[in-house]
């Protein structure tokens, strides 16, 4: 599409060049670029449009990439991927080998690290900051997080380390839902505008410097009337958790406005001591259904732009495991269910509000709701902690350590497992199966259908130990053939040597591979771990096994049941197919799978 602006903006040092009515005509101009291509490639919409102005401000003050430049999560940085070289690629945002949602180092110098999941940034990039000083080298390091993503209790180590060191380390928070500190009347609104003006910090500096260059007295006089401003400070402001931990705090600014927050980012570099800058932005800013509903616009599939975001009428995994403990709940007051702020995504919105009382969203801290789940099952509640995959890998220490050494009864709903398509490498459910099973006391089940669903669910109810169900984004195969469900396996009987065994989505491959060729014979697994001593006593009766799974092959259930069949004495053919122990790029979910060889095509060539 032909911008005006935008066309032209090649790198960072483009924006430095930009009157203020041409940085309004660029922002509308990205505004448009985002909603467009989202609504042709799904993505993230609401935070993106709320952080355009923020963006151009952290270009014109910063220098990247010799300042690092951080966006945590990434859910926040489309706008950063326009204005450093990117626009002609970014038609092609989240598509197979195009650009990736999140930030990525091997896309452009700009992008420091990966960001795909929430709370790293400020650990990040303090640590970037700390190896240019050790190398001499010029230039800052900044950290944009969001408040969501300051939930995480990462965050708040890393806040930890850097605010007891000097230097110049800036953290932005993009603040679009809370006020960090409660200001207090008038006299606190006029010292804010004071403060945030760069003569202020100028004659600051100067008096600072007069002072301690006094012989003798001066440093001691610099003293006390630092102490008499913090104080004084403490009284007008009250002291917020940034000053806690040993930063300097500038704003609150507004994050539309770029002159504004141009300004304060020039006097946060003048500083010596790490510093936070409060900005307030609107979600969904310039988009007014995204405005009205942004939670509704915070990851979207392809739209119609006029029409916006219509709900899918399609029942979803993460829909049903939310009807099943709603419908628990009414029979049983001790459900409860916890959601690392993922309440709509994991399908918990209606528990939540006919519940309230019982459900529990605990923030962006997974090592936090597993063991508070812990401490709700010790306390004699029946809790179930729903979640991502690849967020659950922040926990596993606690899934050991609180959980599965004691026995305790919870049950892991695990969300989003296997491939998941266009997120790419940071949100693949592939390690699960993997981490689980080597923890003792973890039973994983991994259904197929919504009614396998359903009674694991219920089941795990009245388990013991940590229950762990796995399932896989969006609906269930439209074929659900009319099988003996089992609860640890079963078994489709074909005529030949040959047997597919396989669990979770995958089983609906090989049931059309069965579907091709009827003398092939299908296992299906439904509790995956531990293995059952029948099933390998049914697998001895087969000379070619062959082994498909949705995850990394390194640790997965086909080297369990490949050292089992061994023990065993099984002297047949045994494959594994897997993902070969390697990151599965962005791409679709029908892709990934045809590239991997885990399609029913693959299993009737092998």
């Amino acid at each position: 599409m032909n911008y005006e602006i935008l066309n032209k903006i090649k790198s960072p040092q483009d924006v430095k060049n930009l009157s203020n009515s041409q940085l309004t005509v660029l922002c509308e101009e990205i505004r448009d670029c985002i909603i467009n291509t989202v609504s042709e490639n799904g993505g993230h919409l609401a935070a993106n449009l709320g952080s355009v102005e923020l963006t151009v401000a952290v270009h014109r003050a910063f220098d990247s990439p010799q300042d690092a430049i951080i966006f945590d999560v990434g859910h926040q940085c489309y706008t950063h991927k326009l204005l450093t070289g990117r626009f002609e690629d970014f038609k092609n945002l989240r598509k197979e080998n195009g650009l990736s949602g999140f930030m990525k180092p091997n896309e452009s110098v700009h992008d420091p690290i990966i960001t795909g999941h929430s709370s790293n940034s400020i650990s990040a990039a303090y640590g970037i900051y700390r190896a240019k000083k050790l190398k001499g080298e010029d230039g800052s390091a900044v950290a944009i997080i969001g408040d969501g993503a300051l939930t995480g209790g990462m965050a708040y180590e890393a806040l930890n380390h850097a605010g007891d060191h000097n230097g110049n380390f800036i953290v932005i928070l993009n603040d679009n839902e809370m006020s960090i500190s409660q200001n207090v009347g008038g006299m606190s609104k006029s010292l804010t505008k004071m403060r945030n003006k760069a003569r202020y910090h100028r004659f600051k500096f100067a008096f600072g410097r007069f002072l301690n260059h006094i012989p003798l007295v001066g440093h001691t006089i610099y003293k006390f009337f630092y102490r008499v401003k913090e104080t004084f400070k403490s009284v007008v402001y009250k002291n917020n958790i940034f000053s806690a931990f040993g930063f300097n705090y500038l704003g609150p600014v507004d994050g539309h406005n770029i002159k504004d927050m141009e300004s304060l980012f020039k006097i946060a570099k003048c500083y010596q001591r790490p510093t936070v800058i409060h900005v307030v932005t609107t979600k969904g800013k310039g988009y007014p259904l995204a405005e009205k509903k942004p939670n509704s616009y915070h990851g979207v599939s392809p739209f119609d732009v006029n029409e916006g975001v219509i709900p899918s009428k399609k029942i979803t995994f993460s829909d049903v495991a939310g009807r099943t403990l709603c419908e628990m709940a009414e029979n049983d007051e001790k459900i409860c269910a916890v959601t690392a702020a993922m309440e709509s995504g994991t399908g918990l919105t209606d528990f939540a509000e006919k519940f309230p009382d019982r459900f529990f969203d605990v923030g962006i801290a997974e090592q936090h709701a597993v063991t508070f789940t812990a401490g709700l099952a010790k306390g004699g509640m029946k809790p179930y902690f729903a979640v991502y995959s690849s967020f659950l890998q922040r926990a596993y220490d606690q899934i050991i350590h609180d959980c599965a050494i004691g026995k305790v009864p919870i049950t892991l709903l695990i969300d989003r497992a296997g491939i998941v398509g266009e997120d790419g490498e940071t949100h693949q459910g592939l390690f699960d199966v993997s981490y689980l099973t080597s923890i003792p006391n973890v039973t994983v089940y991994s259904p197929t259908y919504y009614d396998e669903l359903i009674y694991t669910i219920n089941l795990s109810s009245i388990t013991d130990g940590v229950t762990a169900i796995r399932y896989p984004r969006g609906v269930e195969a439209p074929e659900h053939p009319n099988i003996d469900f089992k609860p640890d396996y079963t078994v489709l009987k074909g005529k030949n040597d040959r047997v597919i065994v396989t669990y979770g989505k995958l089983f609906s491959e090989s049931f059309k591979a069965k579907q091709q060729n009827d003398d092939l014979s299908v296992i299906k697994l439904n509790k995956i771990y531990p293995l059952s001593d029948g099933l390998i006593d049914e697998l001895k009766n087969y000379k070619q096994i062959d082994f498909y799974e949705e995850t990394v092959k390194s640790g997965g259930i086909g080297e369990h049941l490949s050292a089992r069949l061994h023990e065993n004495g099984y002297i047949g053919s045994y494959n594994i197919h897997a993902v070969n122990n390697e990151f599965v790029p962005m791409s679709s979910t029908a892709a990934a799978l045809k590239k991997i060889g885990l399609d029913y095509e693959s299993m009737l060539r092998s």
